[in-house]
């Protein structure tokens, strides 16, 4: 097992790693903007190292840097968390050139996979479904027109790279295709560097569900069930929740095996997601994320899992601790993501927290990195804390988050804990009644 290891993040994730750590025995060494030399995690890591100002290109996605501090601090480990350079398949080769365990999937499953026509001939080829679409990269209208008339209108122009919607672009109709095609490959280049795009059906009403896998990298895996992320504003997960009000446990059980298998076929080693689109009954492969999930606590609260720890373990050479005919799916959990944000306009609202109190009791986990008198910084993203809740049932989750996020006090900067609170009331969500568009439908009908 590692001695020491460098978390190569910050916030809420940087803590969630050492706390992982620490109950391990493991040593932590922190990384750290000028910027956020009072951060949590940078107070409680036995070391800290400063690696930049605060602009995040010369912080923490500096690759040399983070490099140096690692070597300097005789870490033996980097965890990269979620985000920044998580998915950089650069980041995890030169980590392992300096002989020093990446923890995380390899280099070429994470090039693989941060590739969508890669990622998706890739996973057509280990049996998981895919959306009807073209086979590989656009390269000229004319096919774009042959493709798109054969799935059938509208159709949906994705870039290769990158997410979080850029470079996406949905298609009514014939005349419209070669706008969208060039004002996708623009945007995706300004985004991404990479103009590269390609075609799918667009699904009129689906669900987003994700499956958490976990592989050995010696051809064991294994999958802890899934997530369902449908609350999204703008491609961004809202609120999570494990397991899907939209799945039956034959259809949950079936597409884990699949998930599993596929993993296994490709010796896959760490944690990963299988994301989809699901839709009258069937699922389609969207992406796969090959790190850990904002959303992973979840699966954690219905599992018993630590998949931090089995992360770590897996990266130290070990194999996974539990396998697949051992894991128990019990109760229900919700995630709401609490964002520094105006929960009317959505507009970032950093600044000092002047009061602090996350909710407690029974089966409620709290995931910030806050506390009295922390200033948020406006440099990064503004999720700022994770609100974690686990009933014996839907019901009972429902129950016990309401009266979290009625306790849950962050003064100073705005949240969206009202938002969240008004959320949750509504008839469609209790009711488990919800789509990718309806977060969006929702909140334009308020206004």
């Amino acid at each position: 097992m590692f001695e020491k290891l460098l978390i190569a993040n910050r916030g809420e994730i940087a803590l969630r790693i050492h706390r992982a750590c620490h109950e391990m025995g493991i040593k932590t060494v922190a990384v750290h903007s000028t910027a956020d030399a009072d951060a949590m995690h940078v107070r409680l890591a036995d070391e800290s190292v400063c690696i930049g100002p605060p602009s995040a290109t010369d912080s923490y996605l500096n690759i040399a840097n983070i490099i140096s501090a690692a070597e300097v601090s005789g870490a033996d480990a980097i965890h990269p968390g979620y985000g920044f350079l998580s998915e950089n398949a650069k980041f995890a080769e030169i980590v392992e050139a300096h002989d020093i365990a990446f923890v995380g999937p390899t280099a070429e499953h994470i090039r693989v996979m941060g590739d969508k026509v890669e990622a998706k001939r890739t996973a057509g080829a280990v049996g998981l479904p895919l959306v009807p679409g073209s086979p590989g990269a656009i390269t000229d209208l004319a096919e774009a027109e042959t493709i798109a008339f054969e799935i059938g209108y509208p159709v949906l122009v994705k870039a290769a790279s990158g997410g979080g919607g850029r470079g996406m672009k949905v298609v009514e109709k014939p005349e419209d295709l070669s706008s969208s095609l060039k004002a996708a490959g623009q945007e995706a280049k300004a985004a991404f560097g990479d103009d590269t795009v390609y075609i799918e059906k667009y699904l009129g009403n689906p669900r987003h569900i994700e499956f958490q896998v976990f592989g050995d990298g010696k051809g064991g895996a294994i999958h802890l069930g899934e997530r369902d992320c449908s609350l999204q504003r703008r491609h961004q997960k809202v609120l999570e929740e494990a397991p899907s009000p939209a799945l039956n446990a034959e259809a949950r059980a079936h597409m884990g095996e699949v998930c599993r298998k596929a993993m296994a076929d490709l010796n896959y080693r760490g944690a990963g997601t299988i994301e989809f689109l699901y839709e009258d009954g069937n699922f389609y492969f969207i992406e796969m994320n090959t790190r850990l999930q904002v959303e992973h606590p979840v699966t954690e609260a219905i599992t018993g899992i630590d998949l931090v720890r089995e992360q770590i373990r897996v990266a130290a050479g070990l194999p996974l601790s539990i396998a697949q005919e051992d894991i128990v799916f019990s109760g229900h959990a919700v995630e709401c993501r609490i964002n520094a944000e105006d929960p009317r306009t959505f507009a970032p609202s950093p600044g000092k927290v002047t009061q602090y109190h996350a909710p407690g009791g029974l089966h409620v986990r709290a995931d910030s990195a806050l506390y009295d008198g922390y200033s948020i910084p406006p440099y990064y993203d503004s999720l700022i804390s994770k609100l974690i809740v686990y009933g014996a049932n839907r019901n009972d989750c429902l129950m016990r988050l309401r009266r979290a996020l009625e306790e849950y006090v962050i003064e100073g900067p705005k949240t969206t804990i009202p938002l969240h609170r008004e959320l949750i009331e509504q008839p469609d969500f209790i009711n488990g009644d919800y789509s990718i568009k309806w977060l969006e439908e929702w909140l334009a009908a308020k206004g």
